[in-house]
């Protein structure tokens, strides 16, 4: 069985202060090539989720109806949205 390729993509921002990892809205990541790039808080938060949809698992969704998780510095709180994608 072949793995689903996934992308992490920060889309929003909710706490006051600026990521210590540089992260901005936009910011994109594929989680098998370049998690090297995404900040090692964030990335722990995400390995759950990755692992879940990897072998046919569905997280809940939000509001919008995608996937998301927040990171765990309450000074920043990016929000990032996890998708599989071809």
């Amino acid at each position: 069985m072949k793995k689903p390729k996934i992308k992490i993509t920060v889309i929003d921002k909710k706490g006051k202060y600026g990521c210590h990892h540089g992260h901005k809205i936009g910011d994109s990541f594929d989680f098998d090539t370049e998690r090297g790039k995404l900040c090692p808080m964030a990335c722990h938060v995400a390995f759950p989720y990755v692992d879940i949809m990897r072998y046919g698992g569905m997280p809940p969704l939000s509001q919008e109806g995608d996937i998301r998780f927040c990171c765990p510095d309450a000074d920043v709180i990016n929000v990032f949205k996890i998708e599989k994608y071809e």
